[in-house]
């Protein structure tokens, strides 16, 4: 069987600007080609081409670099249109939203006018490198080291599980330098930069993940993203902050996903004499993903308000966002397969797909144990203060 990965060169891209453009984009060219990435295991070069002409990959720059200035409300929402048709996509957006944000936002004027045209037009893509083999949620065990040699600087280590990192051209690099942990950019044709592919995961399974290496990589003083202390606690907790908000939104796109996979299918398959959608039991599942989806989506948008407001509070709503959407996305897909029974657990049907991303969302960005500690402890100092 030949798997169709693309559309057809002919067929039109329009600017993605809002929900129902990117909607309409989503159902174009990624929603009839997401199983084939799947199975594929990588996203073709064709469609993150298209993805440029849509203006899809740092919509939220300025327009004086080569954004359109989009609101973070509205990025959420895009992000959830593409997270509805496939998350190996979405993850893919996800890193690059951060490695661009963390440029635009920290970056020196000559680092933003060396990346940030380059990353608004998709003509570089980023990949964020923070997880290694011996730490992910905790930060405290970054093994990976940017020592001072002359006026650069020097790295050394390795980072794990990274999204995109097979395709990427830019990697944003957390290492522990002499007094913290500092940001590094560090272009993928670096000498000493290796790349091993991480082939055949549960979920995500397009998004290209890799294991970044760095043998005595040598890098200019420009390389540094913003002053070495200040990283950690500034830049980190940014960049993740943004990366959570873009998995919580593709966490609403699966439930959105799962919903509409199973209304289609209870509407046609029979049991009995009845059509599905008619039982009783079937109804209530779905009653269920309508409310979490509605739940998860105002979750979201609240966060995005807020960050769009410049509310240090944003950092806990997206936090609950992520935790809520993540969670509902793993239960609502679980419930998408039983509807199917059988056909559910095939690739001729999208809910395993589902199934199986939605799994990876409630590990990625911060595992759901972190946050539930992480939210408890503040609502702790909410009462007690």
């Amino acid at each position: 069987m030949t798997i169709v990965t693309q559309a057809p060169v002919a067929q039109e891209t329009s600017p993605v600007t809002d929900r129902a453009s990117a909607r309409a984009f989503v159902d174009t060219f990624i929603v009839p080609y997401a199983e084939a990435y799947d199975q594929a295991g990588y996203i073709p070069e064709e469609l993150l081409d298209r993805m440029a002409e849509a203006g899809l990959w740092a919509p939220f720059l300025p327009e004086e670099v080569g954004g359109a200035g989009m609101d973070l409300v509205t990025l959420g929402e895009v992000h959830e249109e593409v997270g509805r048709g496939c998350s190996s996509v979405r993850s893919l957006l996800t890193v690059h939203t951060m490695v661009s944000w963390a440029v635009q936002r920290w970056g020196s004027a000559a680092q933003r006018q060396k990346w940030a045209p380059a990353l608004a037009k998709g003509e570089v893509l980023g990949a964020f490198c923070l997880s290694e083999p011996g730490a992910g949620s905790d930060t405290s065990g970054i093994t990976t080291t940017a020592v001072q040699s002359g006026t650069g600087w020097v790295i050394n280590g390795g980072k794990k599980w990274i999204t995109g990192g097979q395709r990427a051209d830019l990697y944003l690099v957390f290492a522990r330098t002499a007094s913290s942990i500092g940001a590094f950019l560090v272009p993928r044709e670096s000498p000493g930069v290796g790349v091993r592919p991480i082939d055949d995961m549960l979920g995500t399974r397009a998004s290209m993940l890799a294991e970044v290496t760095f043998d005595d990589v040598r890098l200019d003083a420009d390389a540094l993203l913003g002053p070495s202390g200040f990283t950690a606690g500034m830049v980190l907790t940014g960049t993740l902050d943004l990366g959570r908000y873009s998995v919580a939104a593709g966490s609403v796109g699966i439930i959105q996903a799962c919903l509409e996979a199973s209304a289609t299918y209870t509407s046609a398959r029979e049991v009995g004499g009845s059509v599905l959608r008619d039982l009783p039991l079937i109804q209530a599942k779905l009653s269920d993903m309508v409310t979490d989806a509605r739940a998860a989506r105002l979750l979201l948008a609240e966060a995005g308000r807020l960050k769009d407001a410049g509310e240090a509070s944003t950092i806990m709503a997206t936090w609950v966002a992520k935790y809520f959407a993540s969670t509902a996305a793993a239960r609502h897909a679980s419930e998408a397969v039983q509807i199917h029974g059988a056909n559910g657990c095939s690739p001729d049907y999208p809910v395993a797909r589902f199934y199986r991303d939605a799994k990876v969302m409630e590990i990625i960005e911060g595992s759901n144990e972190i946050q539930r500690i992480t939210i408890a402890g503040q609502a702790d100092r909410e009462v007690t203060s």
